[in-house]
């Protein structure tokens, strides 16, 4: 049994252009590059379904922002804020002696 192998993303692109360009059968880009042909497929499908999402606006998915969480984070940070600045002043360092 082989041990389980991670491909970086530079890999699995080259090996899924090779496939969408068709110059070679996915059994030989599997023979060529040690990859079981199931897996060459589902690379190339998620080639094909992410492509587009290369020329939206901008470039890049801006991530959605939910306010209600934000504004959570917000009030927990001020209230950790507040505790170390209570601590910083009332514990006195620890020397060690």
């Amino acid at each position: 049994m082989r041990k389980r192998r991670n491909h970086d993303a530079g890999f699995k692109a080259r090996v899924a252009l090779e496939a969408v360009k068709g110059e070679r059968t996915v059994s030989e880009l599997a023979a060529a590059y040690g990859v079981h042909p199931t897996r060459i497929h589902q690379w190339k499908k998620a080639l094909l379904d992410g492509a587009a999402d290369i020329f939206e606006r901008g470039g890049r998915k801006t991530a959605e922002v939910n306010e209600d969480t934000v504004r959570d984070l917000h009030a927990k940070i001020g209230e950790l804020a507040v505790a170390n600045d209570f601590l910083s002043r009332k514990l006195k360092p620890w020397t060690g002696k």
